[in-house]
């Protein structure tokens, strides 16, 4: 110590300062990792903000908070129903409702909303999944009716590949497998274009339905309607 000068000692000093606040730093960190873990399995609430429709408790338990779950119910069901982004997005934000961070809505917050299975219960966090580790505020059938939805529309959007309007996009579903149909195109070797509607279980259950020509099963639907369009159910409508 005698030998040190005064320089080499201060230098010393907070180079050992240094280290101890390195070690921790490095400390901490891995106890609220190792925290944070044990919370998640615990299904408990790891900080930032709860998803649209949820509440924290007392005690970081996730619950449903039934005002602005009617909300995120009722996005599920206009996308279900046919509603496109752009129409919910519009209707959201008209309505002044606002997403779980206070922000109007727009694609990305919607598409976030649309794939967190915490809405189907499913407890998530940075890799951990346990299901039915928190409330349901959307059933199954309906989160993966929409999660197909959106596979359909960012696979195969039917306007994007054949540049013209399926009239039974988001209406026409299979008889076989229950899958929705999508509007597809395709040339033939004599460079003619072919307008179809194609099942979406062909690829993911094997189903055997065919194709169906676009302009034959659109006529039909068409006829059908109108023939139901009668003054009597005109004035019911």
């Amino acid at each position: 110590k005698e030998n040190i000068s005064d320089d080499a000692s201060g230098i010393l000093v907070e180079s050992i300062l240094e280290g101890m606040a390195e070690y921790y730093s490095a400390e901490l960190s891995q106890k609220v990792t190792r925290g944070m873990k044990i919370n998640a399995e615990k299904c408990l609430f790891n900080g930032g903000r709860p998803p649209l429709g949820f509440k924290i408790d007392n005690n970081k338990k996730f619950q449903i908070d039934e005002q602005k779950a009617d909300v995120v119910r009722k996005i599920f069901d206009m996308y279900k129903n046919g509603n496109t982004t752009t129409n919910i997005i519009e209707y959201l934000n008209n309505k002044g409702i606002k997403t779980s961070y206070g922000n109007e809505f727009n694609k990305n917050s919607l598409h976030s909303l649309f794939r967190n299975k915490k809405y189907i219960g499913i407890y998530t966090y940075n890799g951990i999944e346990i299901e039915n580790g928190i409330p349901k505020i959307i059933d199954e059938e309906t989160f993966n009716m929409v999660q197909d939805r959106i596979q359909i529309s960012k696979r195969a959007p039917a306007k994007a590949k054949a540049k013209t309007e399926y009239l039974l996009t988001t209406k026409l579903f299979c008889g076989n497998c229950k899958e929705m149909f999508t509007g597809m195109s395709g040339t033939s070797k004599t460079k003619k274009v072919h307008y179809y509607y194609s099942c979406n279980g062909r690829k993911k259950k094997g189903c055997n339905k065919k194709n169906i020509q676009k302009d034959l099963i659109e006529k039909i639907v068409i006829e059908e309607t109108r023939n139901m369009l009668t003054d009597e159910n005109i004035d019911k409508i």
